[in-house]
């Protein structure tokens, strides 16, 4: 038993304003994300922010505890957390069978999926967190963060100064980050800058580019990845744009595809679209596919690691029911929800799920086959699902909820589900249907939502165990927050696809503009289609797998040659191959500040409070241009106004790019000093 935290002294913990303000922080949140996810692919984790703004707020309500603030956390985190839904769901538009998104049908495949997420991942609790011994990053920083601001008898005044520069540091960073949006929206600055070129022939004469977004979002996104996983995706960009895309886009390459009775994207592309229109062809038709395989190969050995602690987990949970069945009481940081309740609870989300399937299927080409989809179905959300949430547990644990390969799984599994669907179309003779495409698409969404709840259940349940918080009331919570979070993510979409559109859905308010980038679901999507239309490029996602395989081999010799100070995450490559270049590298440039800043305060008597501000400062940043995007977009659609905040013309001449550059290596250097000062200060 480890030391009792500050405000140890009653156990108040699920209490009514605890939910309230987290369902209220879980709203903020999923907001956030929502737009994040959309915009460039990457969600953050929101436990840390969460914890503080509790901290903050529930310090002016006499008898706040720690295990509260521990529960708004939990509630706000899990409701941020479900907006990595829209990798999935917007493929439903994409592909034209959705041109909106229904509100009940989105927030059932929300919470559905959800409450699975927390009810698989309950039997996981002893073997990944308690047992597990892994390093919960993320669990770990939220704890310390609940230990330092909560209060109790022996809080300190530094502990009250810390926390309330610690909501400064949020409220301030997100003011900056939604300033600078809004001055790129105003285009007095350039939101990004690309370059692209043709090589010399001696080189291979193809095309290759490089761009760079300057988004504090992306920013502090790369800070909270940290250096190891930043200088990875920086390894896929390095494949991505100055192998794979020179080399597909060269001409000595389309000669000699076209000599094999080889397709290539690159012999299809005009001479007129230059060198910009060829490498970016080049790379959404063919080399995110190279991306998804080694991000696919990343994910099933992941599982493949899982099989023992899977198993381990299980037996765990079946002898604490039985030990509680025969009348032995544990103790209250080891009481999980009962596990005949967490079964009970599953099947009610699968007989949910049944009914959301079976409907789905009327009036379409699949009819006929309902009773075989809907068991068909219930049979691939469990199994998978199940799998789902053990990787996804274990790569919290080990790197943190935000770099989980949520994306891989999404891969992983609408494959699978395409293939399945295939399988359908044989035995039943249902012809090739949109329908198909769209029912893979939804039992995807639905393991989705498993893998991103069970994703961040597993960390909020660490971070619940370092601080003593009892775990059922945890879970409880993290049901509260499952259904927070899905009723906020439609009405997100729907603004957003009205104001800028997904490619492939109905035409947005902004003439012109390039629609959301979406790119898990725009692959995902992509896949779907290529599957059932035999008309995937196996070619490429296994030549992906090939490399996914190398990198493996290459973190594990890293690994051991260096005791684990120096790796290479295979997801973490998968990602920089197929994230557009702009995103990753900004995300590169957020993590090496991140270090840098680290490394500038590690020598001073305040380094603990400084490191903690740091991810403070990272998280304001997200939230602050995350929230100004999507008020914007609700401008959009509200004005039919494509530009509302536009204070320059377009193309006026005024020098954007390079101010741009200028305001933003000025004010980031700005905003870590000012919060190096604060953490001296505290």
């Amino acid at each position: 038993m480890t030391d009792r935290p500050a405000g140890a002294g009653k156990r108040i913990e699920l209490t009514i304003r605890a939910l309230i303000l987290g369902c209220l922080l879980a709203a903020v949140f999923t907001a956030a994300n929502t737009y994040l996810g959309l915009k460039v692919g990457l969600t953050f984790a929101s436990a840390i922010p969460a914890a503080v703004i509790s901290m903050a707020l529930l310090r002016a309500f006499k008898g706040s505890t720690i295990w509260e603030n521990m529960t708004v956390q939990t509630v706000a985190s899990v409701g941020g957390a479900m907006s990595s839904i829209i990798f999935v769901l917007p493929g439903l538009v994409m592909i034209g069978w959705w041109m909106n998104f229904p509100f009940w049908e989105s927030v059932l495949i929300c919470v559905l999926g959800g409450v699975l997420g927390v009810t698989f991942s309950i039997p996981l609790r002893r073997t990944l967190v308690v047992q597990g011994g892994l390093p919960y990053p993320e669990g770990v920083a939220a704890a310390e963060v609940l230990k330092v601001g909560s209060p109790g008898a022996d809080e300190s005044a530094e502990a009250v100064r810390e926390n309330r520069s610690g909501l400064f540091v949020v409220i301030g960073s997100a003011v900056a980050s939604a300033f600078f949006a809004f001055l790129a929206a105003a285009r007095v600055f350039a939101a990004e800058t690309t370059a692209f070129l043709r090589l010399p022939a001696a080189l291979g004469g193809g095309a290759t580019g490089i761009g760079f977004s300057m988004q504090f979002a992306l920013l502090g996104a790369g800070h909270l990845i940290g250096l190891a996983v930043g200088l990875t995706q920086l390894f896929g960009l390095v494949l991505a744009w100055l192998i794979f895309v020179p080399i597909l886009s060269s001409p000595e390459f389309v000669a000699w595809a076209a000599a094999h009775g080889l397709p290539s994207i690159a012999s299809t592309v005009p001479a007129e679209a230059g060198a910009e229109g060829l490498a970016m062809t080049v790379w959404a038709k063919e080399v995110r596919f190279i991306g998804a395989g080694v991000i696919g190969v990343a994910a099933l050995w992941t599982l493949a690691k899982l099989a023992k602690p899977l198993v381990a987990g299980l037996a765990s949970a079946i002898s604490a029911q039985s030990r509680r069945a025969h009348g032995e009481t544990l103790e209250l940081t080891e009481q999980d929800i009962p596990i005949k309740f967490v079964g009970l609870l599953s099947i009610a989300a699968l007989v949910g799920i049944a009914v959301l399937l079976a409907v789905f299927a009327q009036g379409t080409a699949l009819a006929g086959s309902t009773p075989l989809l809907v068991v068909g179905g219930l049979i691939y959300v469990v199994v998978i699902g199940f799998a789902v949430a053990a990787i996804c547990g274990y790569m919290a644990g080990l790197i943190g909820s935000s770099n989980s390969p949520v994306s891989g799984v999404g891969i992983l599994a609408i494959i699978i589900a395409s293939l399945l669907m295939l399988g359908v179309m044989a035995i039943a003779g249902v012809p090739a249907d949109p329908s198909i495409i769209a029912f893979a698409l939804i039992v995807t969404a639905v393991v989705f939502a498993v893998a991103v709840i069970s994703n961040d259940n597993l960390q909020d349940l660490k971070t619940g165990q370092l601080v003593e918080a009892t775990p059922w009331r945890q879970q409880t919570a993290l049901l509260v927050g499952v259904v927070a979070g899905a009723l906020v993510i439609p009405f997100v979409l729907d603004m957003m696809n009205q104001a800028f559109g997904f490619e492939g859905g109905p035409p947005a308010i902004v003439q012109g503009a390039q629609t959301l980038a979406a790119p898990q679901a725009t692959l995902i999507s992509a896949l779907a289609k290529g599957v059932i239309s035999g008309e995937l490029r196996w070619d490429l996602i296994g030549l992906g797998a090939l490399v996914g395989v190398a990198v493996i081999i290459l973190d594990v010799v890293l690994r051991r040659a260096t005791k684990d100070k120096v790796k290479l995450p295979p997801l973490a490559a998968g990602i920089g191959v197929y994230l557009p270049a702009a995103v990753t590298t900004m995300l590169v440039v957020g993590a090496v500040c991140g270090w840098a800043y680290e490394k500038w305060i590690a020598t001073t008597r305040f380094a603990d409070v400084g490191r903690r501000m740091g991810v403070l400062l990272a998280s304001g940043l997200i939230v602050g241009e995350s929230l100004f995007g999507v008020f914007t977009a609700a401008v959009i659609v509200s004005s039919k106004n494509e530009a509302p905040f536009a204070l320059l013309p377009e193309g006026s001449g005024w020098p954007a790019m390079w101010a741009g550059l200028a305001a933003f290596a000025v004010l980031t250097f700005a905003l870590y000093s000012w919060v190096r000062s604060r953490s001296a200060k505290v």
